[in-house]
Parts: C-alpha cells; structure tokens; sequence
C-alpha cells in the first residue's frame, strides 16, 4: 500500500465517523438538481454529507447501467475553498461501494473530460460550481467517454436516489488511485494536435483567467505556441477577489479591455471558473460576440470536414448559421446546456457545436466535450493565415444586431410561453427550449430557468432598428402577460 494510499485511508474513516452521525438527519434540496449538474450553496445546500451520499449513489447508477461491480471513476476539483473536503468526501462514498477512484486532483473541466476517455473509465465526477461565485459549489457527472448525465439522461435517477432514505453500505472495499501528474499537460497537448495548425505567428497576448483554473492550460499551451502573454489574476484563488469568474458578464472583462489597450496588445483572452468557456477581446478592446467566435470556428472545422455537422443552440446567433450553410454544412439545433449538446453530438456524429455562452465543443478521441484550448488556437492560426488583426477579421461578420439575454421574474413561466406562442403564431415556431419564433427580419428565443422563476429572452435581427422596436415590444408583452396571467 502507498503512503497516499493509507493517508487516504486514515482520512476516511474520520469522514466515515462524521457521515454516520449526519446522514439519517440530512435535508437535501431539490433545487441543487438543475439540468445538467448539480449546484448550490455550500454549508446550506451543498456539503460533505451530500457529497458522500452522492458518491454512493453515482456509483449504483453506473454499476446497474455498466453490469459491474469494480468501475474506475475519475474525480477532479477545481480551486474552490471547499472543494478539497467535498472531493474527498465524494471518493469515500465511492470507495465504499467498491469503486477504484482514480484521483486526478486540481484540473480544468476539459481535462477532466480527457481524463475520462484518456484512462477508460466509467465515468466521473468534477467537484466545480463553474462560473458561480465563490459561496457556490457542485458536481458535473459523465459516463465513460464523457458522456454527460443531465435532465433525461440520468439526473432523474440520481434526484431520486439522493432524496430517498437509503442504507447505503460502509464497507472500505474499494481502491485509490493518484493519477494526477500528467493529466492536465496531456489533455492540452491533444487539443493543440486535435486542430494541427500549419504555423501561427507571434501573438502580443493578455490572459485574464479570474484566479480559475484557465490559468492551467494557458500556461501549458504557451510553453509550446511562442507569444508575448500578459498574465492578469493568475494564482488560483477560489474566492475570487478580483472579480467574478464570469466572462459572459460584459463587467467582468473591463480589466481585460483596459489591458488590452494599455499594453497594445493583439488579442484578450478570458476565461471562466472552471475553464470550459473562453472569450476573446479585439486589438481595439471590444469584446468578441461568441455567435461570431462560433462561426470562425465552424468555418475552421467544416473546412477540415466538408460537409459535417454542427450543433447551435437555441439562442438566437445568425452569422453562425450562415458560415455553416454557406460552407455546405448541416444545422443541428438543441437545447442550452453542454449534457443535451454533447448528447446531440454523439447521436449525430457532429464535428463541432457552439453556445452563446461561450462553450465550444469537438469530437475529441477522448469524447465529446469543451475545447477552449482548440478554440484559441483555431482563432490564432486564422488571424495567422489570413494576416488580419482581430477587428478586421470579425467586421464582415457583424451585420446583425443582438439584444443580449434579458431576464423577467415570472412565476407563471409556462402561461407566458403559451401566450407569446399564440400571439406570434403568424411567425415561423420551433418548440426546442421554450419557443423560437422566426419573421423575416428578426427571430427569437424565450426559455424557461429549470430552478428559477425566470423566463430568458433573447433578440435578433438585421439592424439594431429593428432589434430595438421588437426587443421593446416583446419586453412589453412578457411583462404584461406575467402580471395578468
């Protein structure tokens, strides 16, 4: 036995100890159930408690799908404070249903989604609230080669077992396993050689990583590409004391601009929490659209893959359609969220798919996951091969105009659904993720929070003339039809 071997031991059965005096009296919320992870506050809603009982029942659901007893589960942590005491209670709880844990400690998401696939395991679990603040934490579950669990896939089931009293066994009979010392520099390097740039010039780069784990594979991925990086909030900081780790928030990139501009700078790089998202910033400091980012890099691949197919998400994000219909791809759209994505992906043999919020996804060997390392590369090797600056390779792509998400607190979510449905019947209606409804000179998406009394609006159309009088109009309507319903 090794020494991390028995100093795990040691550790959990003080876990042990401390699980069996609160597990009969734990109250589990369901809210913490969203559709593709779990989330929530932690000491309230999140704890080491949940966490155990969650290792216990993640492991029943994979031994009933797999037929097996003895499954490998990867487990990673991002650098949250409380992730450590959460991570190590999730593999007691998998060790003591017989699971060899293969522990591969402080990762980014995308390396752990490699890591899945890289050591063939069952599955996994990352300890992660992703871009949530700092009193947040959460787990993200996969099958083997990273094939998520979420709504409809599996969440049920574990829902369902985390609410019901169970007496789950305590019987120390499975493995631990260190494996964390080369995971996250060979998942950088697979999404480097994934994209196999001919040459990409020196680049004047500045990275904000928001004290989250982006900083890992930057710093991998810039030990092999030659740039000038500017590093701002590096150190791992699970508090995040400079700003939130949520780059899809315009505030939350004003430094990043700033720097861009004082530092002449060719491109910003931002990433979020966990480092499954990245942004990009112009020369000139202005924040890339990602339905732009995603249409540059559906252009990279379907000329990597004539004729492939793509996945979009719901929300409105035109330019992107038009790359891939131009190029002669194929158009697949989904829900928000990367478990109904990466499963659309999988059915479909997709080559890539991308979301408004940041996410781009590629058909790795390992799986079907985030790329942000891929992406950043693709981004730099276009700017390379063209010889265009940021700015100038984006402008003929900007000829819509977005309203941006704007949220209403409504309870009757469903009924405002139905009304807009009824109202707007004349358009051209898709019933994926709320409604989408398409006239000639501009579309939507309204779609309901899976945990919130919220309804998310999102606006497009061929100029801001046109998005501000529909935007208006449909602002109107919601709240009005939530007030009356």
């Amino acid at each position: 036995m090794t020494i991390e071997q028995d100093f795990y031991i040691l550790r959990s059965y003080e876990i042990a100890y401390k699980m069996s005096k609160m597990l009969k009296d734990m109250n589990i919320s369901k809210e913490v159930f969203r559709a593709y992870d779990i989330r929530g506050i932690v000491g309230e809603q999140i704890h080491e408690e949940f966490a155990y009982k969650l290792g216990q029942v993640f492991a029943q659901l994979l031994q009933q799908e797999c037929q097996k007893k003895d499954l490998q589960i990867v487990i990673g942590k991002d650098m949250r404070t409380s992730s450590e005491s959460l991570q190590q209670a999730l593999m007691k709880g998998l060790i003591d249903s017989g699971v060899h844990v293969l522990d591969i400690g402080l990762v980014s998401t995308p390396a752990f989604y490699f890591a899945v696939g890289h050591l063939n395991a069952d599955g996994g679990i990352m300890v992660s609230a992703s871009h949530n603040p700092a009193k947040y934490n959460g787990f993200k579950m996969t099958r083997s080669k990273a094939v998520p669990i979420g709504q409809g896939s599996g969440m049920e089931i574990l829902k369902q077992g985390m609410l019901q009293e169970t007496n789950l066994s305590r019987d120390l009979s499975g493995i631990y396993e260190e494996v964390y010392d080369s995971i996250p520099k060979l998942a950088t390097l697979a999404e480097i050689d994934f994209i196999k740039p001919e040459s990409i010039r020196p680049f004047r780069i500045v990275a904000d990583t928001a004290n989250g784990m982006g900083a890992q594979y930057l710093d991998l991925l810039f030990s092999k590409i030659e740039a000038d990086l500017i590093r701002l909030y590096w150190e791992f900081d699970g508090s995040f004391p400079n700003h939130e780790a949520d780059p899809l928030k315009e505030e939350n990139l004003a430094h990043l601009k700033k720097r861009v501009l004082e530092e002449k700078a060719d491109i910003g790089i931002a990433t979020d929490g966990d480092g499954d998202r990245v942004f990009f910033v112009t020369e000139k400091g202005e924040v890339v659209e990602p339905a732009i980012v995603r249409s540059i890099l559906a252009e990279v691949m379907l000329r990597k893959f004539p004729g492939g197919k793509v996945c979009f998400d719901v929300r409105p994000g035109r330019i992107a359609d038009d790359t891939v219909l131009l190029l002669g791809g194929k158009i697949l759209r989904t829900p928000v969220g990367h478990a109904f994505i990466k499963t659309k992906m999988k059915e479909q043999g997709a080559i890539f798919a991308g979301e408004s919020s940041g996410h781009y996804y590629y058909a790795f060997p390992q799986g079907f996951y985030e790329g942000p390392v891929t992406a950043i590369v693709s981004i730099l090797a276009e700017l390379t091969r063209t010889g265009k600056t940021l700015s100038e390779l984006i402008q003929p792509k900007r000829i819509y105009a977005h309203s941006g998400e704007i949220n209403f607190t409504i309870e009757n979510k469903q009924e405002v659904i139905e009304a807009i449905v009824k109202y707007y019947r004349d358009g051209i209606i898709t019933n994926i993720d709320g409604v989408s409804i398409e006239y000639p000179d501009f579309w939507l998406n309204v779609r309901a929070s899976n945990t919130e009394p919220i309804l998310r609006l999102n606006l497009e159309a061929k100029n801001h003339k046109i998005m501000e009088k529909r935007r208006d109009e449909m602002i109107g309507f919601i709240e009005q039809v939530g007030k009356t319903s």
